[in-house]
């Protein structure tokens, strides 16, 4: 039997994509990268491209080979990593689009594929991927060449933050009097406003239902089947380490899943897990391929628990795990069962 079964809602991810593509006048890409966010890049990619989607975005060349084979010679594929050594006949055969981020990189694709498309990133401030500002003089010269003059916003997920309007007068000062299409927003940047917008925005983690798109219709949900129940006393410890000791009597279920899986050990002893309306806590340590679960208060035994379903978000899980609904997400692991509803 599979760790548990991943439920994947395809018209949410459509009704995501049209949402955000309605708060901004001008083009909408979508951004598959890391598997189309664990859910499949394949499948995200053939289902944005129906809901009207015409360029994608991934991090690497080989991700982009699979966009590619998806959906077809149409649509534009823009890698973020641009064009890095060894890439050049995946680029070449698989008509990608390199974002250049550096100078050698400039230098390396127009010396190997010197009528090819590419585009430039441009370093505004979160000093990750990019073009710096001191090598934008020489740089410049290119742009007219360019499919895109991108950049990428550190605090979009806290739109007051201060960097979000320093970032911005950035790459406008960059870019002030070029004609080329230009694109500074993501998911967060879309929900700022049309001063972010520019030409083309490029949410990810809204379409999949993450923060900070809080009207995000749900994509995922993901049940665990159970192993087995039993009772134990009060004084029983559960799990590695005996970090849990019960206190009174109670009913502990072993569920099939683990971090081998992508619930990952920070969780332990904070998160909670759903029979229908019941709360049901993660009780002792993690484990590669199992989770022990309180269901005593579910008034029968349980065959499965949600933990991501209509109770519990990749957020409001992550929060549990100290961490950020994207690494839940893109951690989800291949041994679950895949249902998806179109």
């Amino acid at each position: 039997m599979a760790s548990g079964t991943l439920h994947i809602d395809l018209t949410a991810l459509t009704a995501n994509y049209r949402a955000l593509a309605a708060k901004s006048a001008r083009e909408t890409a979508a951004v598959v990268k890391a598997d189309g966010y664990g859910l499949g890049s394949a499948l995200v990619a053939q289902t944005l491209a129906k809901a009207g989607a015409r360029t994608f975005f991934v991090a690497t060349a080989e991700e982009g080979v699979t966009i590619r084979q998806a959906l077809g010679a149409e649509p534009t594929v823009n890698v973020f990593s641009g064009h890095m050594d060894g890439d050049t006949a995946l680029i070449r055969d698989h008509a990608l689009t390199p974002m250049l981020n550096s100078p050698e990189q400039i230098a390396r694709h127009q010396k190997a594929l010197p009528n090819a498309p590419f585009g430039l990133q441009l370093d505004t401030g979160m000093s990750r991927l990019g073009l710096q500002p001191a090598d934008w003089a020489e740089a410049r010269a290119h742009a007219a060449n360019a499919t895109l003059l991108m950049s990428h916003l550190a605090c979009a997920d806290e739109p007051a933050h201060a960097q979000n309007g320093q970032q911005l007068g950035t790459f406008r000062a960059l870019t002030e009097g070029l004609g080329t299409p230009k694109s500074l927003a993501a998911t967060g940047g879309t929900l700022m406003g049309p001063d972010y917008h520019f030409d083309m925005t490029r949410p990810g983690i809204g379409l999949y239902g993450g923060f900070p798109f809080t009207d995000a219709t749900p994509v995922v949900r993901l049940s665990l089947p159970v192993i087995q129940i039993r009772d134990i006393a009060p004084g029983t410890a559960v799990g590695y380490s005996a970090t849990y000791v019960a206190d009174s009597p109670r009913k502990i279920a072993t569920l099939s899943a683990g971090y081998a899986d992508g619930l990952i050990r920070a969780m332990s002893s904070n998160a909670t897990l759903w029979y229908g309306d019941t709360p049901c806590p993660l009780v002792g340590r993690v484990s590669m391929d199992l989770l022990t679960i309180d269901v005593t208060d579910c008034a029968e035994p349980p065959e499965a628990l949600d933990i991501l379903g209509p109770h519990q978000s990749v957020d409001q899980l992550a929060e549990a795990a100290g961490t950020i609904g994207y690494e839940i997400l893109t951690a989800l692991g291949s041994r679950y069962a895949r249902k998806v509803t179109a």
